[in-house]
């Protein structure tokens, strides 16, 4: 069964997208949790960081490069959140490999 990530990569569905090429799309998350908040997925269907191999790593490098090339193109390269959940007991709910972009305010600590 196909995750909603692998229906938006698809064009199964809509997303208010902000970037793509030929192995990545970013988007607006529908539920922001941040004045910005923008979801990077890897078109490869990774379940997620833990499943990723040493193949992925030029693709997960390219990850971080759009993440900050978004954040300046967001005016939120000075302070910006990048994360990302592995496994039910993180709060992962879809399991496709992606990465939350957040900013746009301050962002309290993580614990």
């Amino acid at each position: 069964m196909k995750t909603v990530f692998q229906k938006i990569i698809d064009g199964e569905l809509p997303c208010d997208k902000v970037f793509e090429n030929e192995r990545i799309i970013a988007f607006k998350d529908i539920a922001p949790h941040a004045p910005v908040h923008i979801l990077i997925v890897p078109k490869k269907a990774i379940q997620d960081i833990s499943h990723a191999t040493q193949e992925d790593a030029p693709l997960l490098a390219e990850i971080l490069f759009i993440a900050n090339a978004l954040a300046k193109q967001f005016h939120i390269q000075d302070g910006f959140r990048l994360l990302t959940n592995n496994g039910v007991d993180a709060g992962q709910s879809i399991f496709h490999l992606h990465f939350h972009l957040l900013g746009g305010r301050k962002l309290g600590a993580l614990g």
